[in-house]
């Protein structure tokens, strides 16, 4: 009977459906442990939530930052690429380029060579 009597709240099969105001002198409110358990409780059951959904969204910046990431990665690859294939056709115009230079200086040469023979014999054979 006396632990009874020390308790600050009453004791029911059921919560009571209004919670009656203990006011001390300063007109503060005084809450009985059942009620400061149940605060924590919520409380606690809340920050769980808060801290569920602050991981979730974490998780989705993450991935949407790897994601970037992947993208500039394949933005600098196609740039890469399509440099190196500008820089392939340039070398094969030049190969082109200097093959036909290297065939026109050869028949430069021998046109040239067949001419002074010409005009060579034609001085040397004429006299």
């Amino acid at each position: 009977m006396i632990l009874l009597n020390s308790w600050s709240f009453p004791v029911f099969a059921e919560q009571p459906t209004t919670q009656s105001p203990t006011l001390n002198e300063s007109g503060m409110r005084r809450y009985s442990d059942l009620e400061i358990d149940l605060l924590i409780d919520d409380i606690s059951e809340i920050a769980i939530e808060a801290i569920e959904q602050a991981a979730g969204e974490a998780a989705k910046a993450a991935a949407l930052a790897m994601l970037e990431r992947e993208a500039a990665a394949l933005r600098e690859a196609a740039r890469w690429r399509l440099e190196a294939e500008v820089l392939a056709h340039e070398i094969t115009a030049t190969k082109r380029a200097g093959r036909k230079n290297t065939v026109l200086g050869v028949v430069i040469g021998i046109l040239g060579g067949l001419a002074v023979g010409v005009c060579g014999t034609l001085f040397i054979g004429g006299r």
